[in-house]
C-alpha cells in the first residue's frame, strides 16, 4: 500500500478515533492518529461508546493474513459496515459470497449470518463499524 492510500484512509481513523471508552460513556470529539491506535492481535480498536443520543457504536480495524478468517460466520442484533482498506476479501452474507477490494464497503443487516475471509495473496485490512445494541456482543 502506498502512502497516498494510507493517507486517504487516515480520515476514517482520524474522524472516528477515540480512546477505548467504556460502553456507556458518551464519546467526546477527539482525533487520534492511526499509528497511535493500539494493536491487539489481529485487531486494532478505534473507539467504543455512545453518541450524544445514546446510540452505541464501535469501530475497529482488522488485519488478516492470506486465507485467514477472524472467526466463523455468525449473526448478532447489531448492524455492521465493513470498509475494505487493502487486500482482497470475500464477504459472505446469508450464504452469498462477494469478493471485495480496497475502497469497497459491505453492509450487514441485523441478524444476517455473515463472515469475512482473506482470499488474496497478501494481507487484508478492513475497518468494522458496529451500529446498535451490544456492538461487541
Amino acid at each position: 500500500m502506498n502512502s497516498s492510500r494510507r493517507e486517504a484512509w487516515g480520515w476514517l481513523a482520524a474522524f472516528f478515533a477515540a480512546t477505548a471508552a467504556a460502553a456507556d460513556e458518551v464519546l467526546p470529539s477527539k482525533v487520534y492518529r492511526f499509528q497511535d491506535l493500539p494493536a491487539r492481535g489481529l485487531s486494532r480498536p478505534v473507539l467504543r461508546g455512545r453518541t450524544h443520543t445514546g446510540f452505541p457504536i464501535e469501530i475497529h480495524e482488522t488485519e488478516l493474513p492470506p486465507g485467514a478468517m477472524p472467526h466463523p460466520p455468525h449473526r448478532h442484533p447489531h448492524e455492521e459496515v465493513f470498509f475494505i482498506r487493502e487486500g482482497t476479501v470475500e464477504v459472505t452474507i446469508d450464504g452469498t459470497g462477494s469478493r471485495l477490494g480496497p475502497g469497497s464497503v459491505a453492509y450487514i443487516a441485523s441478524n444476517a449470518r455473515h463472515g469475512i475471509r482473506n482470499v488474496g495473496a497478501t494481507e487484508a485490512q478492513y475497518f468494522v463499524l458496529a451500529l446498535g445494541t451490544d456492538p461487541l456482543g
